[in-house]
């Protein structure tokens, strides 16, 4: 809303968003904020199970735990579009927890992922 305040001779214009939140605006130190608008799997997918999922014994080439190698997008893309990886990092009861024996992934990590999930998990 833009509001003309005149002062004497002088004359402002003054704007301000309406919709402003502090806390989005000014976060506190400390605090990450989780930004899924672009999540894409060379930047943000891929870095995650290379870290978390497709290390040696668990989903690796040379593994292959549970039959899923996630060491390429097309390896994870499967898995992903039915569903299963969702519901295995968000330990939801009938999946299995992941990553096994360790503890569950960060829930940036975990908005960033279904993002990419819902949005059909191309090579992007």
């Amino acid at each position: 809303m833009k509001k003309l305040i005149a002062i004497g001779a002088l004359a402002m214009i003054t704007a301000g968003c309406y919709n402003d939140k502090a806390d989005k605006l000014y976060p506190s130190p400390g605090v990450v904020v989780c930004d899924t608008t672009t999540v894409t799997y060379t930047n943000d997918i891929k870095p995650i199970f290379a870290a978390k999922c497709n290390t040696p014994g668990c989903h690796d080439a040379g593994a292959i735990a549970g039959g899923y190698n996630f060491t390429t997008q097309a390896g994870i893309q499967v898995p992903a579009l039915s569903g299963r990886i969702v519901g295995c990092i968000n330990w939801a009861s009938g999946f299995s927890a992941m990553p096994k024996g360790l503890p569950k992934l960060q829930q940036c990590e975990i908005d960033k992922i279904t993002r990419w999930v819902n949005q059909g998990a191309l090579n992007n």
